[in-house]
């Protein structure tokens, strides 16, 4: 009895080594061959001859989002949502994460600077980074670049650039495409359905409120420090904080979600078949 017995018990052991070892050798589950890091150059090279010629570059940013909502916000954010647009597409890889964007003046600080954490980066040399990841994708073969950016501090200037690339490649099939959609879609659909929910544009708020919570809680709750938040007072301006999200669920967030996914993708099917 004692062999037997031993060996049922290695078994809990056994199982949890050979699930941690398809955990590590897995593809990312969800998202198969569609996330660029995740691929090796002759699987993208074959992927694009097989008709994946769109890339979507999701531009995020590291900020503060008050003291309930982690710094990394726009960045999972705009990674996540890219990911099921690019399901959705069906032609599509999404590029890794642009991070560092621009938040304002170091010194003295200006917009989010002043609060630790946040990180910033000059114009030029976020306007370059774009240029250059543009330029990176069409020599990789790529025929319709995407910006997505989910902070709108940039917005103008992922505009200038991708203007200033189509002027350069105005007698080659490639275009780059600064896609408004992706944000206006937070501003304007979302914040209408979440009046008609009977929020205040007080609670909704522009940053870190009801409406900029509940779309993280719907893509990665672990962002947010939920427990802490409905204890806590209103947060204010005093804390990076422009709205009340104190009521913000995944529910809410989800509204937005959808459309945003939804409406970004006939954008970019209507942009692309333009060109």
């Amino acid at each position: 009895m004692q062999p037997v017995f031993r060996r049922w018990c290695r078994l809990p052991f056994l199982l949890s080594v050979l699930l941690l070892s398809a955990a590590r050798t897995a593809p990312a589950a969800g998202y198969p061959g569609i996330r660029l890091q995740d691929l090796t150059w002759t699987e993208l090279r074959d992927d694009i001859r097989a008709g994946k010629t769109t890339i979507l570059v999701p531009i995020g940013g590291t900020e503060e989002n008050g003291p309930y909502m982690a710094l990394g916000k726009h960045n999972m954010r705009a990674f996540l949502l890219s990911q099921r647009i690019a399901l959705r597409l069906g032609n599509a890889i999404v590029a890794p994460v642009i991070a560092y964007v621009p938040e304002g003046h170091i010194h003295p600080p200006t917009g989010h600077m002043g609060f630790p954490g946040t990180i910033t980066i000059p114009v030029g040399a976020f306007e370059q980074t774009l240029e250059y990841a543009a330029r990176s994708f069409k020599q990789a073969g790529f025929r319709d670049i995407v910006f997505l950016g989910d902070h709108g501090g940039y917005q103008r200037y992922d505009s200038v650039v991708a203007e200033r690339l189509n002027r350069r490649w105005a007698h080659t099939p490639v275009r780059a495409h600064a896609l408004r959609t992706y944000y206006r879609v937070t501003q304007t659909y979302y914040v209408r359905a979440l009046r008609r929910l009977g929020y205040s544009n007080r609670q909704i708020g522009v940053h870190a409120g009801l409406a900029d919570t509940s779309l993280t809680l719907a893509l990665d709750p672990a962002m947010v420090r939920l427990r802490q938040l409905r204890s806590a007072p209103a947060p204010g301006p005093a804390q990076g904080v422009y709205g009340d999200p104190r009521r913000s669920s995944a529910a809410l967030g989800r509204i937005g979600v959808d459309a945003i996914i939804a409406r970004t993708v006939a954008a970019i099917r209507k942009d692309t078949a333009r060109r």
